[in-house]
């Protein structure tokens, strides 16, 4: 008589945990949807945001800096390598970018075919930390850009301005030269820095804090088939 008791209750103990695992792996798969669906809504976020920047970029490098050195300065052009490594920095962000979200819709459908939860979640965190990586290395490349088209304008307008006095170098007072290095290395540093700090605040805003969100659903799951 005991011995049924006991099976009894152990078998309601059993059904309760199972109905305890099942009601976590629901809480855990309508989280992960609802993660998917705000990934979804920032990456058409991110494609009018990146178009925008993109079109800015564009009008600064063909129409904006070359004007205001024609207008400011006569006999300084922008240098086409300037221009093309300026395109190409920009070509590069948008072609991540794209990449990106053809991998992520690819990874994406396939799971909602053939994927079980813990294998759609490896496979989106893998995604999103590839262009994570793809991300900054083409921030990298446009901040070089930057300030590669920074410091070959205060050179040009320092060498016309050489000419256009007769003045040499041997002339220029030492400390203020120093002055305008130190100011001109400030100016650079705030105007690559903020841009990094914008993009990069951009980029964690619309894609890196659900990599922790999604890292955490992970593991909680991961615990869960553990126990």
């Amino acid at each position: 008589m005991e011995l049924d008791k006991l099976k009894k209750t152990w078998e309601k103990m059993s059904a309760v945990k199972e109905l305890d695992e099942t009601q976590l792996r629901e809480m855990l798969h309508k989280r992960t949807k609802s993660l998917i669906e705000r990934i979804d809504r920032n990456i058409k976020i991110g494609f009018a945001v990146l178009f925008v920047l993109i079109l800015l970029f564009a009008f600064d490098d063909f129409l904006l800096s070359p004007q205001l050195l024609k207008d400011m300065t006569q006999g300084v052009s922008m240098p086409d390598w300037l221009v093309f490594l300026g395109v190409f920095s920009n070509v590069l962000i948008l072609t991540t970018f794209v990449y990106f979200v053809i991998k992520y819709y690819r990874v994406k459908r396939t799971c909602d075919v053939t994927c079980e939860l813990h294998e759609t979640l490896k496979k989106i965190i893998e995604t999103l930390l590839l262009y994570q990586r793809l991300f900054y290395l083409a921030l990298a490349t446009f901040m070089v850009a930057i300030g590669l088209a920074f410091v070959s304008g205060v050179y040009e307008g320092g060498r016309l301005q050489f000419e256009n006095s007769g003045a040499e170098l041997a002339d220029v007072n030492t400390r203020q030269l120093v002055l305008v290095v130190v100011l001109g290395i400030i100016a650079l540093s705030l105007i690559v820095g903020g841009i990094f700090l914008v993009l990069r605040w951009g980029f964690r805003k619309l894609y890196g804090n659900y990599i922790k969100k999604l890292k955490t659903t992970l593991k909680e799951l991961e615990n869960l088939d553990e126990d």
